[in-house]
């Protein structure tokens, strides 16, 4: 078991697969070896030190060899489904190109503002009749043989205006309402799966990997593409059929009755209820999310593995209760075996239902393994039990090893093990003891799993115990029943709504605490080893004098400071935020924010995914944000770094009625602006000043910005110049007036569009280094090539944050830059062409 774990987080640290014969043949040779030791007693006795001298050593070798043969075989098993699952990947040719697919909804399409989520079951795909529009630019060359899709594809079908490429704008047809289980003839346009790579972010090319999918896009429905067709609903996936009537029903009963002030607060209680219900997270607000996570009940409010293991041990007792009732039955099969397997069918059951995520996938497996234990009259040790399971789990989805709820899953259930085999009988069997055993048992898992949840997210609840010890029993044994029994009679999900009601004020009060949650600097690995030994040690029921060994264990997690530049030198951190500028300049004990990223929806933004995060993770106080301009695409996200940075001062191009303005008074960046944070010398060269408040084209008042190093010591001095979406009139003017725009390291000017750039500006700076922030793919076309080309022509390294993802410069080394999808990279990440 401990080789199955070993072999499969072996292969997981792989940068790139291997051929798939290399994974079968290592894995044959490994089948050649098991039924040689099984089937030939001579060798399973020398194997296991039977009969031979130094029986002792014997043994020990045979534990090795049986820990290495296991990890071979459980290497080679995961490699092979990696490469076999690999090789149904969207060629790099097809991307971009138009499809015509017919195809099957696979899931509850999730309806956004900008329109529907769509998951397809490819059934078939050709290449799509070219729209015939003389002023657009024409497709790329389609390859000669048939396109070949991936059988499971992400696309979103957007309703409004989109534009393509050349800038082009498309009215989109609306989306129909679409059900799961329709089969669909449409025009679609793929990519590889492609994620934002940050330190410390999530890793979404890991998620779609896990999930299957292996090619995302949208869907062509302007009015010069072919139409969608829907071509009849079929009997396929029928339980999501059914998951999108029971998650409809309950809006409609939750929603559509309330009045129209009280719209709002239903339709959040209305999206809890339904991911209680069908497994739905995305229906529930952000602003709940937000709730539940400071106050550590996130895993409460969608099916989670509490659940349906409560689900099993209900089911288990009805089946046992209405077994006894037949002597016949009794006969046939005893009423403890027959409650056994019902209540892991029903959970598997219930986990179907609720979406089949990998969270119910595991738990599924763990209840499957432990009755088996028990059906055959086994009674092994708890690590046994638990290494079982894991490996078990592990054997199913390796790639669980790299998800954050796998490890607090086992973590809280070893922890538990491991405290209750010592604390038998501790308690009165009376309701005061229930309580009693209920209260050390949540304290216990608090204890161990703060370390953990530090690690894995930089933070910690402080009123997770309390709002544990209250929502644990409400959720589970009053709430989640009630909106489960709604699918059986429907007013029942009013009642479930009312009983959220309460938990959810309260909820809301423990989350406004000054000291609700506490962010901490993410530390290393070793860090959070060490910590979690230590939360280990202080929830075992052992004496004080050894509990208090856990206290300098804990110390390098809770002290962890991030690096910084030394005095005088400066370092740039342009984290990958898609489509938009947002820069980190930080010096010794200063930081600012250049551009907040750009606005995804009215739900998402690059402040709450990425910067937020990212400011946490380094712990980091900006001392100034500066937007350069007021496109979406450079303030999306400073509502939320305001939100999360109360001490930072807002500057920028901005005009007075600016919705931010409400938030923070913000002060104009003028040309003529200097100051020093630790021998670092920032200084503003444009705009001017004498530009209207309000210009009808905002790119041209965006703040350029010069940032120097310190000059002398060790290093010379290094000049970043960071210029917004300056156009070639304001580069001609920043050169007319003589501007020191010569710089090492520069940011290209509005993401590399043709309109800036130009071939004087670009001899005038002669950077070293240019960083382009800009989306995979995106539909400006940016970088565009000429530009690209002009860049080329200079000997310029260009460095776009789709390939590159974060980047990070640092004067100390002004010829370098770090590039985080060039570190631990792994073979499911995407590797731009």
């Amino acid at each position: 078991m401990c080789g199955v774990l070993a072999g499969s987080a072996l292969q997981l640290w792989q940068p790139e697969l291997w051929a798939m014969w290399a994974y079968g043949s290592a894995l044959a040779a490994m089948g050649v070896v098991g039924v040689c030791v099984l089937c030939y007693p001579p060798l399973r006795r020398r194997w296991l030190g039977q009969n031979i001298a130094g029986r002792r050593w014997w043994r020990a070798w045979g534990w090795v060899a049986t820990l290495a043969w296991a990890a071979v075989a459980a290497f080679a098993l995961c490699g092979l489904r990696a490469s076999g699952f690999a090789r149904q990947g969207l060629p790099a040719a097809m991307e971009g190109q138009d499809v015509r697919i017919t195809a099957v909804v696979a899931a509850m399409p999730q309806r956004t503002e900008a329109g529907v989520r769509l998951r397809l079951q490819v059934e078939s795909a050709d290449w799509a009749d070219a729209a015939p529009d003389a002023g657009r630019a024409r497709a790329p060359e389609r390859p000669g043989t048939a396109p070949q899709v991936p059988p499971l594809i992400d696309v979103s079908w957007y309703g409004g205006v989109l534009r393509d490429a050349q800038g082009l704008v498309d009215l989109q047809r609306q989306p129909p309402e679409l059900r799961a289980g329709e089969r669909w003839r449409m025009t679609v346009r793929l990519k590889a799966p492609h994620g934002l790579r940050n330190p410390h972010g999530f890793d979404y090319e890991l998620w779609l990997w896990e999930q299957g999918v292996q090619a995302t896009g949208y869907v062509r429905a302007g009015p010069k593409d072919q139409p969608p067709e829907r071509l009849g609903s079929t009997w396929q996936h029928p339980v999501e059929q059914w998951r999108q009537s029971v998650r409809d029903a309950i809006f409609q009963r939750l929603v559509s009755s309330t009045a129209v002030d009280e719209e709002a607060s239903a339709q959040r209680v209305a999206g809890v209820v339904a991911a209680l219900v069908t497994g739905d997270q995305r229906a529930i607000d952000r602003a709940d999310w937000d709730i539940f996570r400071a106050t550590g009940v996130a895993h409460l409010m969608s099916i989670s593995g509490l659940h349906i293991t409560l689900f099993a041990w209900l089911a288990a007792a009805l089946v046992r209760l209405l077994w006894r009732r037949s002597a016949r039955l009794c006969l046939a099969v005893p009423a403890p075996t027959a409650a056994l397997v019902c209540g892991v069918v029903l959970a598997g059951g219930y986990a179907l239902f609720s979406g089949w995520g990998v969270p119910a996938q595991r738990t599924v497996t763990m209840l499957a393994v432990v009755a088996a234990l028990q059906l055959s009259g086994r009674r092994w040790p708890w690590p046994q039990v638990w290494l079982l399971a894991c490996a078990a789990v592990v054997l199913t989805d390796p790639w669980a090893l790299w998800q954050a709820g796998f490890w607090l899953s086992f973590v809280a259930v070893g922890v538990l093990f491991a405290t209750d085999s010592v604390a038998v009988g501790a308690y009165p069997k009376s309701a005061r003891g229930h309580f009693y055993a209920l209260l050390r048992e949540q304290w216990v898992v608090t204890l161990a799993l703060t370390p953990l949840s530090l690690l894995l997210f930089g933070q910690v609840s402080l009123v997770g115990f309390a709002a544990n010890l209250l929502a644990i029993p409400w959720v589970t044994l009053v709430v989640t029943p009630l909106a489960l029994a709604g699918v059986v009679w429907a007013p029942l999900w009013s009642l479930a709504a009312w009983a959220l009601q309460p938990l959810a004020a309260g909820l809301q009060w423990l989350a406004s605490w000054p000291w609700a949650v506490v962010f901490l600097p993410a530390a290393p690995l070793w860090a959070g080893v060490l910590a979690l030994w230590g939360g280990g040690l202080l929830a075992m029921r052992l004496p004080w004098q050894l509990r208090l060994w856990s206290v300098p264990l804990l110390v390098p997690l809770l002290c962890w400071q991030a690096p910084r530049p030394a005095p005088g030198q400066v370092e740039l951190l342009a984290p990958d935020i898609g489509q938009g500028n947002a820069v980190l300049v930080r010096t010794a004990t200063h930081t600012l924010l250049y551009d907040a990223g750009p606005r995804f929806s009215r739900e998402s933004d690059a402040g709450h995914r990425v910067l937020v995060p990212l400011l946490r993770a380094l712990g980091e106080r900006v001392d100034v944000l500066m937007l350069s301009h007021r496109d979406a695409d450079h303030t999306g996200g400073a509502a939320a770094v305001l939100a999360q940075q109360p001490g930072a001062a807002l500057t920028g191009s901005i005009e007075a009625e600016h919705a931010l303005q409400a938030l923070r008074p913000a002060t104009p960046c003028v040309a003529g602006q200097r100051w020093v944070w630790d021998g670092v010398v920032f200084e503003v060269l444009h705009p001017t000043g004498a530009e209207p408040d309000k210009p009808a084209r905002p790119n041209t008042a965006s703040c350029v910005l010069r940032v120097a190093s310190a000059e002398g010591g060790p290093h010379a001095q290094a000049v970043a110049l960071l210029v917004g979406d300056i156009e070639a009139a304001q580069e001609q003017t920043l050169l007319a007036r003589s501007a020191p725009v010569k710089a090492d390291v520069l940011l290209v000017p509005h993401h590399g569009s043709k309109t800036s750039s130009s071939p004087a500006f670009l001899d005038a700076v002669q950077p070293r280094t240019a960083l382009v922030q800009a989306g995979y793919r995106n539909r400006f076309g940016h970088p565009a090539p000429e530009v690209l080309q002009r860049y080329a022509q200079r000997q310029v390294s260009v460095v776009e944050s789709a390939r590159c993802g974060a980047a990070i410069w640092s004067s100390a080394r002004p010829d370098v830059v770090e590039c985080e999808r060039d570190k631990g990279r792994r073979y499911w990440q995407h590797t731009v062409p």
